[in-house]
């Protein structure tokens, strides 16, 4: 029996979406999030300033809060950490986040598959890796938006987004090639799945668009399987790491049954 959290890591609020697929299939879990929003976005920092930061973290976070596993539902940060803080910290399982190729390249049939991701999660070379082995017979195409992760930020918090700054991003995603058309769209970010209605409805056709929220939170039942929680009262707790964030966040935060530190 243990009482010991799962900890969730993100660059901002955007692993929200994994939040609350996790908290679906482990109701008796307590959860600590914790949103590195002094750093946000991840997409503007050099490689190994921000390697150095998550592995830093890491260290105070695991030692704080002591959790049984951790989840980092952020693709910037698993794709650029994910190898070296499993081997930092060797006995303590990750669970991360990496752009949904492989059932992108299962599912489609066009063969026309685009990835929506940020920046960082774009140059990385763990993400052409993934191409390769998993999406050779199709043809990929690797979308960095600049914008998106703020504006799931900006909507989250006010409830409202330009529409044509949404339409903007998206559009470099829609390919027409010799009668076929993108019918894949892998949501590589997990603050985009709180936009997707928006893109749904900017699209210039409909496609599939992929999220990965409940297989990583799956992934993370399967790592806890046999261990019994014991479910503490109180709400689960959100920790901002550039102090108490404005009224709007933690409005949110309550939304989603977190107590946020400091308040």
């Amino acid at each position: 029996m243990t009482d010991r959290p799962i900890l969730m890591f993100d660059s901002g609020i955007g692993g929200l979406t994994v939040l609350r697929e996790a908290r679906v299939l482990m109701p008796d879990r307590r959860f600590v999030y914790v949103a590195d929003d002094a750093a946000f976005p991840y997409g503007n920092w050099e490689e190994p300033a921000l390697k150095t930061r998550i592995l830093d973290l890491f260290a105070t976070l695991l030692e704080r809060f002591k959790p049984e596993l951790s989840v980092i539902p952020c693709n910037t940060a698993s794709t650029l950490v994910i190898e070296a803080i499993r081997e930092r910290f060797p006995g303590h399982p990750f669970v991360g986040t990496v752009p949904a190729i492989k059932p992108a390249a299962e599912r489609t049939r066009s063969g026309l598959v685009s990835v929506l991701a940020t920046p960082g999660t774009v140059k990385r070379q763990y993400t052409r890796d993934l191409i390769t082995q998993w999406a050779s017979k199709c043809h990929v195409r690797l979308v960095g938006s600049h914008k998106l992760a703020a504006l799931a930020e900006t909507y989250m918090r006010s409830g409202f987004v330009e529409e044509q700054a949404v339409a903007e991003e998206i559009a470099p995603c829609f390919v027409e090639h010799d009668g076929r058309r993108t019918d894949i769209v892998v949501l590589a970010c997990t603050h985009y799945p709180f936009l997707v209605n928006r893109m749904r409805k900017t699209a210039p056709w409909p496609v599939d668009w992929i999220d990965p929220a409940e297989a990583i939170a799956r992934r993370a039942l399967s790592l806890l399987e046999g261990s019994q929680p014991v479910r503490t009262n109180g709400p689960d707790l959100a920790v901002f790491t550039s102090g108490v964030p404005d009224f709007a966040t933690r409005r949110l935060m309550q939304g989603f049954g977190l107590a946020v530190e400091g308040t």
